[in-house]
């Protein structure tokens, strides 16, 4: 599949937004399996996209960023991994593989995107200083342009010159080669929810793990069914816990007040 110019554009604008996005309604919030599902609607497929979004989620859960670090950015690598799945057409598996090299590599130009914020942030505050506040707005909304185009360009660049290159390297990958690919993508979900299950606590409540597992594994269920049941189990366990912490409320009130009496009839 060749993708057309317009999709370029689209893709590149979507790139700038996803990430501009955190720092304004925080609807999207650069989660990749969001970018993923738009960017495999802009191609015409939106499995794929999901697909690759969603895996690539699942290595985001386990990492977070706090205090202006920089973390890899799947998000740009779901766009990228997406795009490169079905222009392929090799699948979901080869689009992850592609994606998280790609996340990593954003973590470069995310630092300098930082870098470059700093110039604006010294011209805010000299227009604090002189209290201009028209030139305070300007900065701030010039700002975001180093951080939307940290990403945009690399986007913008690599599905410009991408897909001669990307069918270039399939045509003299070695089979060896692929086939580690497509066993590095399906072990990535198993990787990220293994990272997830360690900040989780897993322990109080690996039960509900077992049914889980149970389930998808050798009943079937889809992914939906499952993820109802758990909603329940989970407002079982809320009623549960509640129930027992007024008990215990009620019980410690109880004590209270016979002490107090006691203490009343002993003066």
């Amino acid at each position: 599949m060749q993708i057309q110019f317009w999709q370029i554009l689209l893709l590149t604008f979507l790139a700038f937004f996803g990430i501009c996005e955190n720092l304004m309604t925080n609807i999207c919030a650069g989660q990749p399996v969001i970018i993923g599902t738009i960017a495999g609607i802009i191609m015409g497929d939106m499995t794929t996209g999901l697909v690759v979004g969603a895996t690539l989620q699942l290595l985001m859960l386990g990492i977070g960023t706090y205090g202006g670090a920089s973390i890899p950015d799947y998000m740009t690598g779901s766009i990228v991994g997406t795009v490169f799945a079905i222009t392929s057409g090799k699948g979901p598996e080869f689009g992850i593989a592609l994606a998280v090299p790609v996340g990593l590599l954003m973590v470069q130009l995310d630092i300098l995107a930082r870098f470059s914020n700093v110039f604006f942030q010294n011209r805010i505050e000299k227009a604090v200083d002189r209290l201009d506040y028209k030139a305070i707005a300007r900065n701030t909304w010039m700002g975001a342009l180093p951080w939307g185009l940290s990403r945009a360009i690399p986007v913008f660049l690599m599905l410009i010159f991408g897909s001669e290159l990307v069918d270039t390297i399939i045509k003299y990958m070695p089979d060896w080669l692929m086939g580690g690919l497509s066993v590095a993508g399906g072990l990535l979900p198993a990787v990220g929810i293994a990272i997830l299950l360690r900040y989780l606590p897993t322990k109080d409540y690996i039960a509900y793990l077992m049914i889980g597992f149970f389930m998808a594994a050798y009943l079937g269920v889809p992914m939906v069914g499952v993820a109802i049941i758990g909603v329940a189990m989970a407002l079982v366990a809320f009623k549960q816990h509640s129930a027992n912490g007024q008990s215990v409320a009620a019980v410690n009130g109880n004590v209270g007040q016979e002490d107090l009496v006691d203490g009343e009839f002993e003066d």
